[in-house]
């Protein structure tokens, strides 16, 4: 795998509409052959979409092209949060309070790659920089919620299963998602 040159920057709220293609992109084309087509509307529909909180918090990254696309995403959080975007935290009211960094794991949240430039290291180099980032604020180990095509990468940067169970969604679609953890070293 031949590292790209995209440069990997903290997002802003003006990156929001190419985060929304981007992800949209992301989740249609590298969910198939994970994720039914009434799954994955279910997911983008429901569950995956910008976290605003994540970009005005700093602990969000986009990869970006020398020409300026964003062709990869993603991030940790120092909330309580686990996964989903706006809309998933509006329906289920997540808390939205701190971590206590010596007690708790930092969320590696909402990571995508545009299916272009997937399998070229974009999303091990947006983990990394969000893992050193909570390292840096005192965090010692790292939990996220990973759907079905992400759980390869996730295994590959050294996470381990600790749950599986089924996200139900509002119509009634449940999508299969594995909770995964590791130490931040």
């Amino acid at each position: 795998m031949a590292q790209s040159d995209e440069s990997i920057r903290l997002a802003t709220l003006d990156d929001i509409p190419a985060l929304r293609t981007l992800i949209e992109a992301s989740v249609r084309t590298l969910s198939v052959g994970y994720l039914t087509p009434q799954q994955i509307d279910a997911e983008l529909r429901y569950v995956i979409n910008v976290d605003t909180r994540l970009i005005e918090d700093r602990t969000y990254y986009v990869a970006v092209t020398p020409s300026g696309r964003i062709v990869g995403a993603g991030g940790w959080g120092k909330r309580r949060a686990l996964h989903g975007g706006d809309d998933y935290k509006a329906l289920h009211q997540g808390s939205d309070e701190l971590l206590d960094p010596a007690a708790e794991p930092a969320r590696i949240r909402a990571m995508f790659t545009h299916p272009d430039f997937a399998r070229r290291g974009i999303g091990r180099r947006v983990f990394e920089t969000a893992r050193a980032a909570a390292r840096e604020a005192g965090f010692r180990s790292l939990v996220l919620t990973a759907t079905m095509p992400g759980v390869p990468l996730y295994e590959s940067l050294g996470f381990s299963p600790s749950r599986r169970y089924d996200d139900r969604l509002p119509d009634g679609a449940t999508v299969p998602v594995v909770e995964m953890t590791r130490s931040i070293d």
